[in-house]
C-alpha cells in the first residue's frame, strides 16, 4: 500500500498518541446491574473499609512497623495490606479512613491516602471527599450555608486537592462524600448543632419543597466541583445512614448527581437486603451497602467480627439485581477506638472470620463469572 508523506505523518501522530484510558462503570448485563472495570470485566464490588497503620505503632508494638516494615508506608501497603486483600478474595478498598478517637467533644478518623499510596497498595478503590462537615459523628463544626458564595469555594478546593491528583488513575472506583449525613436527624455528639433541616417542616408540602431545594443545592455544587477537574470517575454521593431517616426528598435531590445510592446499614442480612431492595425499587439506581458489619463478643467483652454475618449478606446481595457491592466495616487492623478488625495489634489473624470471609469472596467471584 503506497503510503503519502502527509499519511505517514498522520499515521505517526496517531500512533504515538497515548492509549485513550477507561474507568470504572455502572451497568446492566445479564439481568442485573454490574461495576464493569476498565478491562471490561464485570463484578460486584467487594471491600474492605478502615486501612490504618497506626494501630501498628503503639508503644507495646512499635517494633512491628519500625523492624518488620522499616518505618515505610510502601511496604506495609505492598507487603501486608494488597496480599492480605487479595489472597482474603476483596476486590478493592472501599474506604481506607479509620476512626481514631471517639466521644462527645471530637469523633475522629485518620487523613485520606495520598496517589501515591494508592498506587502502592495497586489496587481498586473509592475516595471520601471532605465537602462538608455535618456527619453523624461529627461532633466539632458547624453546619455549612449550603447556598453560600464559601461553600461553593470550598468545594473548588476539595475537588482542586483531591481529584486532580486521582483524575486520571483508572484504579479509582468512584467518589463518597459525606459518612452518614445529618439531614433530619442527629447523634447525641452532634445535637448541639442540630440537623441539616428541621424534621418538622416535613409535615407540609412546602417544607419538603424547601429541603429538596436545599439538598439539590448541595449535590449541585459538589457534583459541579468535581466535574470541573475529574469528567472520568464514578460519583456515589453521600453513604446514608439505614438506621435514621432517609427523607426522600434528599434522595430524589440527588438522583441526577450521583451513578449510584449506597449506605451504611448495622443490621440483619434480610433487613439490608430489604433497605437496598426498596431503594432500587424506588429509583432505579444500583445500590450498595458502603459500610456495614455483624458484630459479637468474644472473651472479656472483647467485640468481634461474627463470621457469619458476611457470607449471609453477599447471599443477599446475590439475589438482588440492583445490588453491586457490599463494603465490610474493618478494620485491617485492630486498634483501640474500634476495637475490632481482621489482624490484632500484633498481625495475629481472627482466622475464623477470615475464612468466612475468603469463601464467600470466592464463592461471589465464581458466581459472578459463571452468568
Amino acid at each position: 500500500m503506497h503510503l503519502t508523506r502527509r499519511g505517514f505523518l498522520a499515521q505517526s501522530a496517531l500512533l504515538a498518541q497515548p492509549a485513550a484510558r477507561t474507568f470504572f462503570t455502572l451497568r446492566q448485563q445479564a439481568g442485573r446491574w454490574w461495576f464493569f472495570t476498565p478491562g471490561g470485566e464485570r463484578q460486584l464490588s467487594l471491600g474492605l473499609n478502615h486501612i490504618d497503620p497506626a494501630g501498628l505503632r503503639y508503644a507495646e508494638n512499635g517494633s512491628i512497623w519500625n523492624g518488620k516494615y522499616a518505618n515505610s508506608m510502601r511496604r506495609w501497603l505492598e507487603e501486608s495490606v494488597r496480599r492480605n486483600l487479595l489472597a482474603w478474595g476483596f476486590n478493592c478498598v472501599g474506604w481506607s479512613q479509620e476512626v481514631v478517637t471517639r466521644g462527645l467533644t471530637n469523633h475522629r478518623h485518620s487523613r485520606a491516602w495520598t496517589y501515591e499510596e494508592y498506587q502502592w497498595l495497586n489496587m481498586p478503590y473509592c475516595h471520601l471527599l471532605p465537602f462538608a462537615g455535618f456527619h453523624q459523628w461529627e461532633a466539632e463544626t458547624r453546619n455549612p450555608s449550603l447556598f453560600s458564595s464559601e461553600f461553593a469555594d470550598w468545594c473548588d478546593h476539595v475537588a482542586r486537592e483531591h481529584c486532580v491528583p486521582l483524575a486520571d488513575d483508572s484504579k479509582l472506583i468512584g467518589y463518597f462524600f459525606i459518612d452518614c449525613p445529618t439531614w433530619v436527624h442527629t447523634k447525641q455528639w452532634s445535637a448541639w448543632k442540630g440537623p441539616m433541616f428541621d424534621p418538622k417542616q416535613l409535615d407540609t408540602p412546602a417544607g419538603r419543597r424547601q429541603l429538596h431545594d436545599l439538598a439539590a443545592q448541595y449535590y449541585k455544587v459538589t457534583s459541579a466541583a468535581i466535574r470541573r477537574y475529574d469528567k472520568h470517575h464514578l460519583i456515589f454521593g453521600d453513604r446514608y445512614e439505614a438506621a435514621e431517616p432517609i427523607p426522600p426528598e434528599v434522595v430524589q435531590a440527588a438522583l441526577p448527581y450521583v451513578d449510584a445510592l449506597c449506605f451504611q446499614h448495622f443490621a440483619t442480612a434480610e433487613r439490608i437486603a430489604a433497605n437496598l431492595a426498596h431503594w432500587h425499587k424506588q429509583t432505579g439506581k444500583p445500590v450498595f451497602v458502603a459500610d456495614s458489619a455483624g458484630n459479637m463478643r468474644g472473651e472479656n467483652g472483647a467485640v468481634l467480627h461474627n463470621p457469619k454475618h458476611y457470607p449471609a449478606v453477599l447471599a443477599e446481595i446475590r439475589k438482588l439485581p440492583g445490588a453491586v457491592g457490599y463494603h465490610l466495616c474493618g478494620a485491617y487492623t485492630t486498634n483501640r477506638t474500634r476495637r475490632r478488625g481482621l489482624l490484632d495489634e500484633q498481625e495475629r489473624p481472627n482466622e475464623a472470620v477470615i475464612a468466612a470471609i475468603t469463601q464467600a469472596n470466592r464463592e461471589t467471584a465464581a458466581w459472578t463469572r459463571s452468568l
